[in-house]
């Protein structure tokens, strides 16, 4: 598969690297990685788990001063809403991260680039990258600003719409219940899509890695597709 010029990407982003090899690393996938018999291109996963550092670090700054009269357990619920698995991956197919990601044949075949899992790490290991590019965490949270930390009315469903919604639909005297509508990809890494209904009226369908993640998504979807400013 083609993929796309990187420079386009840095574009997307704002951020141009100078160490592009940093960049192309982010975006390897272990199994591109493996089937290199040189090993040109280093994986994501220590870069991922430098950006999850720097994410938290940011986020959790940013959150102590925007809400300077909020609880630690506030702050924590809200801070997880905001880079949870489905956040971030819903970052990166807004950043269309999905096209640049270096995938192995057999992982290619699995659609491995749609899914939520990957998508999360890879925009983690993006911040990881940029901020050893960078040495300069301002830049890095520049773009955890504009595309993580932004819309935090409608991410915080992310976290917690099940039970929002659920409050909202019994307040209103209405019946709600989540379905397995499919199941897809292999056994070891399938994903799960579950519809969302209320009064028998499937009214969004949302997937994840468990059957819990998959009605989460569906209830965020549902309740920012309603509370649309």
């Amino acid at each position: 598969m083609q993929l796309p010029s990187l420079s386009k990407l840095e574009s997307t982003i704002g951020y141009h690297f100078k160490d592009r090899y940093l960049l192309e690393c982010a975006l390897t996938h272990s199994s591109y990685a493996n089937e290199q018999k040189i090993h040109k291109y280093s994986d994501y996963e220590r870069l991922e788990f430098l950006g999850d550092a720097v994410l938290e670090m940011i986020s959790s700054a940013f959150l102590f001063h925007k809400y300077p009269d909020m609880k630690e357990g506030r702050l924590s619920k809200l801070r997880a809403s905001l880079v949870c698995e489905a956040a971030l991956s819903a970052c990166a197919r807004e950043l269309g991260l999905g096209a640049y990601i270096r995938l192995g044949r057999g992982a290619e075949a699995g659609m491995t680039r749609e899914k939520d899992a990957v998508l999360c790490d890879v925009v983690e290991a993006l911040i990881g990258a940029m901020y050893l590019d960078s040495d300069d965490l301002p830049a890095v949270r520049n773009f955890v600003m504009a595309h993580i930390l932004n819309d935090i009315d409608h991410k915080q469903y992310f976290y917690d719409g099940k039970s929002i919604l659920q409050e909202e639909i019994q307040r209103e005297g209405r019946r709600i219940r989540y379905e397995v509508l499919d199941r897809i990809g292999p056994e070891h890494e399938s994903e799960y899509i579950s519809g969302l209904y209320i009064d028998e009226v499937l009214t969004a369908r949302g997937r994840g890695k468990s059957k819990k993640a998959a009605e989460q998504d569906a209830a965020y979807r549902y309740l920012t597709s309603m509370h649309k400013t």
